[in-house]
């Protein structure tokens, strides 16, 4: 054995007989803006120690401090911040361009990782992500917490049930309002060069920083973002993984100053046998989270409508009025899916089992959603090469 290999292997090993089920978890959180903070109050409400606040942008550096714990050290590099071995779990919430290299990192430290959506910007950097994880045995969790999320499960288990018959077309989409980019400007100390990371050099640009979601050098806008979600729970319910093809199409950016557009359809096919679109419209009118998003699975026997936080199922009728067999509306208990989530990371940290959402079901999302950027770029319909590992033409 490889000294390499054996010093990941007996580190896990001591972990697992030091950790308890009652041990304190201590944490760290890398990204300290809005999501990180959100994240950061819920590992510390569900009892993580949150030791450690790491951003290169000193107001969000200072606000996380205020949302750890008291004490918590404070990082700009998050490099620094790994070398300290009393941190258990790190939390990645950065822009997507970041996630994979944080995650390697944080792992190959010997740390357990959360990781937002998507959990890499390109495919590549997912697929090291697969072989870090795997070869150093770290548990990480990608944050598409529809999969802890009970009403889900529910329905995962209606779809199990054979109820819908065979399904050969899921349609979905996600319709809200967004008027503009954030015109905010700098209030404290960025380190605009570590911010860039892998991203193409260019000078201090507050419109990107603040909105980094609408360029391409740092994500796919809000067509990544919200298909993050969806594209993954239609390829849970689905049972299935990598897709055949992915072809894009949108019109043009309706926000002044981005890149990406707001509005945009991506349609997938599968090697299952079915085809799967999603519509993203952020420029329709503003409705209220229960209402926002739509998947629907189009069986031979029923169609399976499954919203935010509810479900229905229609059996075949012929009525003008259809009558559901099922149906489930929890209005405001989305909430509840994200504590459930992080709950199912802690319980793996400590068990060593893997958890709700593994590398391998977000790398499969990553796929679709870097061809869906690159299809949408281009104008082609792209095929994956599942073999080699590649984008083809």
């Amino acid at each position: 054995m490889k000294r390499r290999s054996f010093l990941v292997t007996s580190t896990a090993a001591a972990y697992r007989s030091v950790l308890g089920a009652n041990d304190r978890v201590r944490g760290a959180i890398i990204g300290a803006g809005g999501r990180g903070r959100y994240l950061t109050a819920q590992f510390k409400e569900i009892g993580v120690e949150m030791m450690a606040v790491c951003d290169v942008y000193e107001p969000n550096l200072q606000a996380g401090l205020k949302a750890a714990n008291t004490g918590a050290q404070s990082y700009s590099d998050y490099r620094k911040m790994l070398e300290d071995k009393s941190i258990d779990v790190v939390i990645v919430a950065t822009p997507d361009h970041w996630h994979a290299r944080m995650v390697i990192d944080s792992v190959e430290a010997g740390k357990d990782v959360y990781v937002e959506k998507p959990m890499a910007h390109k495919i590549s950097e997912g697929f090291d992500v697969i072989d870090a994880v795997r070869r150093t045995k770290r548990i990480v969790q990608v944050g598409t917490q529809r999969r802890s999320f009970d009403l889900f499960q529910e329905a995962k288990r209606v779809m199990d049930s054979g109820k819908l018959g065979s399904v050969h077309l899921v349609t979905s989409q996600w319709l809200n309002h967004q008027a503009a980019l954030s015109n905010r400007k700098l209030e404290g100390k960025l380190d605009w060069e570590q911010w860039l990371g892998s991203a193409p050099k260019r000078s201090l640009d507050e419109t990107r920083f603040f909105n980094w979601y609408y360029f391409w050098d740092y994500s796919g806008g809000l067509l990544v973002g919200q298909a993050a979600h969806i594209i993954d729970a239609i390829q849970w319910f689905m049972n299935s993984k990598e897709p055949l093809a992915v072809t894009c199409t949108g019109g043009k950016a309706n926000l002044p100053g981005a890149e990406v557009p707001e509005t945009a359809s991506m349609t997938i096919e599968y090697p299952e046998n079915y085809l799967a679109t999603f519509t993203i419209g952020y420029k329709a009118m503003r409705y209220n989270a229960f209402n926002d998003q739509l998947k629907q699975f189009h069986g031979t026997q029923a169609r399976f409508d499954v919203g935010r936080e509810w479900y229905t199922l229609y059996p075949q009728q012929n009525s003008v009025e259809m009558v559901p067999a099922l149906e489930a509306k929890r209005p405001g208990s989305f909430e509840s899916a994200s504590r459930a989530h992080i709950r199912n990371f802690l319980d793996c940290v400590r068990s060593r089992k893997e958890p709700n959402a593994p590398v391998e079901a977000g790398q499969a999302t990553n796929i679709v959603l870097c061809m869906a950027m690159e299809s949408l770029r281009t104008g082609r319909r792209l095929k994956w090469n599942s073999a080699a590992r590649k984008v083809e033409s």
